[in-house]
């Protein structure tokens, strides 16, 4: 029954996503059209944010059904870092559109041009609401899952990520829109043409920060850096404080695309009985668990033996 549930609940999550996607890629054409007609840079600068944003949840619908198909004979550990892919493909794009939004924001600062604040106003309105609709459409069919179904605590942990980023990508898209009907409200009551260009200086580098800060956190993924969340210290502290353990040494972490982490080490126990190395096993799989680790691989040595991996 659980798993039919689950099942359900995916099926209008995607479908969350997919009208999410079909807004924003709507939307976005319609923002091209009329940036070009009020003549805004700023509405233009965020016709391509709009856009990105379209691609980056589609390409999550994509993803989410390729990250959950199990690993095999040349992908071991599954299909997870394939979004990392897609994070990274997706920044990159997004520095490159920051810095030419930011030149043409730069040139049509020093000329400011006749925009027209009415055709902005409304454009502010209408992207005020699609994003909002397409926030709360994500939101319904997926934002709170976490709290409802603990037997599938993994997979909706990752699920739950997914939504999340791009929610609050939708409501960034609804503060850009609300500083772009700011803007216009002033521009239509003193005609200081110059705000355009500075709202799409504004925005360039909000989304060149974002993107900044996604792509370093998609490279540390990569380079199999320790998850930020794991304190490796205090790790090592609660492992040794198990009865039986001597010393660990060998011990690794890393993740997977930043929710499914890996854990391999090494442990020396007291003595080299079955019934030690069962109880050592069982709490070291609880110590695991406390930091979220999914993947912990343990190898077991006695005092006597010397391991030729000690130092590595």
């Amino acid at each position: 029954m659980g798993h039919h549930h689950s099942h359900q609940h995916n099926h209008s999550h995607e479908k969350g996503l997919s009208t999410a996607f079909w807004l924003n890629a709507i939307f976005s054409v319609i923002e091209v059209v009329g940036g070009i007609f009020t003549n805004s840079t700023a509405i233009i600068a965020d016709a391509f944010h709009d856009f990105v944003d379209a691609l980056a949840i589609g390409l999550a619908v994509v993803l989410e059904k390729i990250s959950k198909k199990k690993g095999n004979e040349k992908f071991s550990y599954g299909y997870k870092r394939f979004s990392l892919l897609s994070a990274i493909g997706m920044s990159v794009f997004l520095l490159g559109g920051a810095v030419i939004m930011l030149v043409n924001a730069f040139q049509a600062l020093m000329n400011p041009e006749v925009v027209n604040s009415k055709g902005m106003l409304l454009l502010a309105v209408l992207g005020i609401a699609i994003n909002g609709i397409a926030f709360i459409k994500i939101k319904n069919s997926g934002g709170e899952d976490h709290a409802h179904h603990h037997h599938a605590h993994g997979h909706n942990h990752e699920h739950n990520h997914n939504s999340k980023a791009i929610m609050l990508h939708l409501l960034e898209d609804v503060l850009g829109w609300a500083a772009v009907l700011i803007g216009g409200v002033i521009i239509y009551f003193t005609h200081w043409y110059w705000i355009d260009p500075v709202l799409a200086i504004g925005i360039a580098g909000f989304i060149g920060y974002n993107a900044t800060k996604n792509l370093i956190s998609s490279g540390r993924v990569l380079l199999q850096s320790v998850p930020e969340s794991i304190d490796m210290k205090k790790l090592s502290n609660d492992l040794l404080q198990i009865n039986g353990v001597r010393s660990i040494h060998n011990l690794h972490v890393w993740t997977l695309d930043g929710n499914d982490h890996v854990c391999t080490l090494h442990l020396v126990t007291e003595d080299d009985q079955l019934v030690l190395h069962q109880y050592v096993q069982t709490e070291v799989e609880g110590v695991m668990a406390n930091y979220h680790i999914q993947h912990p691989t343990i190898q077991m040595e006695s005092c006597e033996s010397k391991c030729q991996y000690m130092n590595k």
